[in-house]
């Protein structure tokens, strides 16, 4: 509703007539909604980072990591990998799974164990082995939303505490097939640990993540990455005026 009443603004002043002078107006107010004016760079070069990765189950977390892992990589950084997720069945071998077929160590712990441990060992771990990048992965669900998001936080605090010669990146997993919920969850996440950018994922299919419009609206969170695939190589930066355009098309002749 608020970029359809920019639109009538914009129709009503330029005097606009023709369907396709209205199209190339929304795509450019939706570049204009979606263009980062952080200035905040995802993952820094030349410094050492520590990148947060945040978001529900089923969003793509870990598929995400890896994208990550392998463009750093191909990059020439160090790379380590966190398995702070200890709750979810499975989320730790899966991230093992990723370490291995890419190459990069892994911390973790057994199942159901302290989650700010692992990142505790995992930053000291990453110091000490001159890391370039440590990714932490974290949980997506406990028994109630209160929990994870409290555990989030600890995550979060023993990071900061920790973190000495790190900068810290928060970025939150979003399905690009995910409707207004994925702006609640946007909500609660920022709240709990105040993310800094959005990796929007599964834009391989009919989904078109429109509720990055909403996020960057309401929230002023950029988006950083999309995923177009399951192959580690299936992401690219994010573009808003490729975006725009994908999200509104030139009509078919």
């Amino acid at each position: 509703m608020s970029l359809i009443s920019r639109l009538r603004d914009i129709v009503d002043n330029e005097s606009l007539k023709e369907p396709e002078q209205v199209r190339i107006r929304m795509r450019n107010l939706i570049a204009d909604m979606l263009n980062d004016s952080s200035n905040l760079d995802p993952i820094p070069d030349g410094i050492p980072v520590v990148l947060l990765v945040v978001g529900v189950n089923g969003a793509g977390k870990t598929t995400s990591i890896a994208k990550i892992v392998d463009i750093a990589k191909s990059e020439g950084r160090k790379v380590m990998l966190a398995a702070a997720d200890t709750f979810r069945a499975g989320a730790i071998e899966q991230i093992q799974i990723w370490g291995e077929r890419l190459g990069v160590p892994v911390i973790s712990q057994n199942a159901g164990s302290d989650p700010g441990a692992v990142a505790f060992d995992a930053l000291n771990a990453a110091r000490a082995r001159n890391v370039d990048l440590l990714i932490i992965d974290t949980a997506g669900r406990l028994h109630t939303k209160h929990n994870l998001m409290e555990e989030l936080r600890k995550v979060r605090g023993i990071v900061e505490k920790n973190g000495a010669g790190f900068t810290e990146r928060i970025m939150l997993v979003i399905d690009g097939t995910t409707g207004q919920n994925g702006l609640m969850q946007a909500k609660s996440f920022t709240e709990a640990v105040n993310c800094n950018g959005v990796f929007l994922t599964k834009l391989d299919g009919t989904a078109k993540g429109g509720v990055v419009l909403a996020i960057a609206e309401e929230l002023r969170l950029p988006i950083w990455f999309i995923g177009t695939g399951e192959k580690s190589s299936d992401m690219s930066a994010f573009d808003s005026d490729a975006f725009a355009t994908a999200l509104l098309p030139e009509p078919a002749i």
